[in-house]
């Protein structure tokens, strides 16, 4: 059996993934809002203390899929704090979980895998009242790297899938607050990407990408950004 640690799973790509997950047989803890709040510096350690407990002492994969994408316009007073609570749920927050995950690895001698959801923003960015937000998520691309890159002699495998806009709630806020026919027409596949297309290649990495791939940063963006 293995066992798997989700954030984010209450809705949009989380809970997609959740679903395709739970078709193959896995012990799967499913994180949410309600299990705590990831702007709280406490909440990561808790979340993984509680899911170890739950899952038997064993966690084979963590998948760092919760974050938020709040507007912070370079005019607001909360700048700097809006800044720190985006950068403390979408990355310290994954990286307390990455930190204790290769920690346990290392422990059991054993193992394992990181899929980190990160963004197209990461690569292009974003708006200019987003700079938190693709801050965030390229830190989350360099920490994955940089994780591969260190542990993967020790069997450790970390990978970043990187979608562009998603048909989630934060997406079709996003698209109807700055007009979704121009933003779409920058998509070349002339669609959002669906949860569950995101959720097949965090499947595909956290259960059968072959251990060469360790590193990899996967787009899933319709041809919007293209490396």
């Amino acid at each position: 059996m293995t066992n798997i640690l989700l954030t984010g799973a209450s809705r949009g790509i989380g809970a997609a993934i959740a679903a395709r997950l739970s078709g193959e047989g896995m012990a799967l803890v499913a994180t949410s809002s309600a299990d705590g709040d990831l702007a709280d510096p406490e909440t990561p350690a808790r979340l993984w203390a509680s899911a170890l407990d739950r899952l038997d002492g064993r966690i084979d994969i963590l998948i760092n899929n919760a974050g938020i994408f709040e507007g912070n316009p370079l005019e607001s007073d909360d700048w700097t704090a809006n800044w720190n609570r985006t950068m403390q749920v979408n990355l310290t927050a994954s990286a307390e979980l990455c930190r204790a995950a290769v920690l346990h690895w290392q422990a059991r001698g054993s193992g394992g895998r990181i899929v980190n959801i990160a963004s197209r923003a990461a690569h292009r960015g974003d708006s200019p009242a987003h700079w938190h937000y693709a801050a965030s998520k390229g830190g989350m691309v360099s920490m994955t790297k940089t994780i591969a890159r260190a542990y993967a002699a020790q069997g450790i495998y970390a990978f970043a899938i990187c979608p562009g806009f998603t048909m989630t709630g934060m997406a079709e806020d996003y698209l109807a607050s700055r007009g979704g026919d121009k933003l779409l027409a920058d998509i070349p596949l002339g669609r959002v990407a669906m949860p569950e297309e995101v959720a097949e290649m965090a499947a595909f990495c956290a259960l059968n990408a072959p251990p060469s791939m360790t590193g990899a940063v996967l787009d899933v963006n319709g041809a919007s950004y293209v490396r």
